[in-house]
């Protein structure tokens, strides 16, 4: 098994490390994100939290490496990154894309390791056994960019830099290659808590799809609906802020 530094290198971004922390807040980007999307959650969460944002390979620093071909296979990796860090209360976070991801690895650490989140926070994204046939990633990188611009999660200066996006575009089409072929297998259900998050106007996921992710769990379920479209995130970041802090503390 890898080192806890070469999982650190690879996958986990701690950008304000807590040693003392009493549990982990693990936070799971959305197709085409970074864990930097996470640096302020990193930044604003108590000194009993400890925030392990997960890189994905085909990006930034990881640029070189080939993307994940599907959920599965991101979360067979995430699964192994995380293994080191489960000396305390794990939450898992996990937006669009993430939200899947996140399920799958909850099943991983439950079934395989006997390690049961505290929680899992599923925010964006349809209840995996709500599918839709979506195939943006079928799409030219014009339709690809369109996509992107529609759902207002990209700074409007980085799509409007060419050059940028260009570079940009494999991995968040990969990104969206593996979400949209991802196929729900049942199986049992999470025995983690799950807490439900989508915006109103949200255009890939309904009020409904969301709340359908209280099939997946045997613990209680909380379910949060806000005002705004996909990234009702960022308008809405003070009372995500207080939620995830609130639940973390309490683990």
């Amino acid at each position: 098994m890898p080192t806890l530094a070469e999982h650190d290198r690879l996958w986990i971004r701690r950008y304000h490390p807590r040693p003392d922390a009493t549990a982990r807040l693990v936070c799971l980007p959305h197709a085409g994100g970074s864990a930097t999307f996470y640096h302020p959650v990193s930044a604003s969460m108590p000194a009993s939290v400890d925030v392990l944002a997960v890189q994905y390979p085909g990006r930034q620093d990881r640029r070189a490496e080939p993307c994940a071909a599907t959920i599965r296979e991101l979360a067979d990796h995430v699964t192994a990154a995380l293994l080191p860090w489960t000396d305390r209360p794990l939450l898992l976070f996990g937006h669009s894309m993430g939200a899947t991801l996140g399920f799958e690895v909850a099943r991983r650490l439950e079934r395989d390791h006997g390690v049961v989140p505290h929680a899992l926070f599923a925010s964006a994204r349809r209840a995996p056994s709500c599918p839709r046939d979506e195939r943006v990633h079928l799409r030219d990188d014009d339709g690809l960019i369109a996509e992107m611009r529609e759902l207002s999660g990209t700074d409007a200066a980085i799509l409007d830099d060419i050059e940028l996006i260009r570079m940009a575009l494999p991995a968040i089409r990969a990104d969206y290659r593996a979400a949209e072929t991802y196929v729900y297998e049942p199986g049992p259900n999470l025995r983690c808590p799950v807490v439900g998050l989508v915006g109103d106007d949200d255009p890939k996921v309904t009020v409904d799809e969301a709340r359908a992710w209280s099939r997946h769990t045997d613990a209680p379920f909380e379910f949060h609906v806000f005002e705004g479209g996909h990234f009702y995130l960022t308008t809405h970041r003070r009372q995500v802020l207080d939620l995830l802090a609130r639940k973390a503390v309490r683990s």
